[in-house]
């Protein structure tokens, strides 16, 4: 895996930079706000994670190590895919976007073009405990977070009321950030199969 390159900035274009590091250039796609900040000549270090795939290579890269660490638990949602992962970063800061998922935020995710309700609950159930904010950052105190598995229910079909009601019968107090899946899971059972 290639985590880190230090180099010169040989071109920046609209969604990719090449980076020349000991003579060898290295095409590296990032976010528009990345390669904003990258000048022709400059001496960078890119925190980078390379995508290996049957017929291609493609190295993605990050001005600092918090983007890349979100870039790769995004990736660990099903159907989200690097191109995904990078244009949610290029709308949302790793902290906008752990403060999103946090907070159940699905409006804040259907901000990120190709991103619909139903994608944005998925998201808010499987991001969980999977993002953490930088070790600069501060954690963020404990919440109850019932509000967002009924928020995922509701994305998922079911009305308002029985989604509550679901997860009061499953949940005894406060749901922690790490139990949401676990109470999505028993609520879902709960429910059966009826959105009515």
């Amino acid at each position: 895996m290639i985590a880190q390159l230090t180099g010169t900035v040989a071109h920046v274009g609209a969604s990719a930079v090449v980076l020349d590091v000991a003579g060898v250039g290295y095409r590296a796609l990032s976010t528009p706000a990345a390669l904003a900040e990258l000048r022709h000549g400059q001496q960078v270090t890119l925190h980078t994670h390379l995508v290996v795939r049957e017929e291609s290579l493609t190295l993605f890269a990050f001005a600092v190590a918090s983007e890349r660490d979100t870039f790769e638990a995004l990736q660990a949602v099903q159907g989200v895919g690097p191109k995904m992962a990078l244009a949610m970063l290029a709308v949302h800061s790793p902290e906008s976007l752990v403060a999103a998922v946090q907070a159940g935020d699905q409006k804040a995710l259907t901000k990120v073009p190709g991103i619909g309700p139903k994608v944005a609950a998925r998201l808010l159930l499987e991001l969980g405990g999977r993002l953490v904010l930088p070790e600069d950052g501060t954690p963020a105190a404990s919440t109850d977070e019932s509000v967002q598995v009924v928020e995922a229910l509701v994305g998922l079909g079911y009305n308002l009321k029985s989604a509550e009601k679901a997860v009061e019968s499953v949940s005894q107090g406060p749901v922690a950030e790490s139990a949401v899946p676990e109470t999505l899971r028993a609520a879902l059972k709960a429910l059966g199969g009826s959105r009515g």
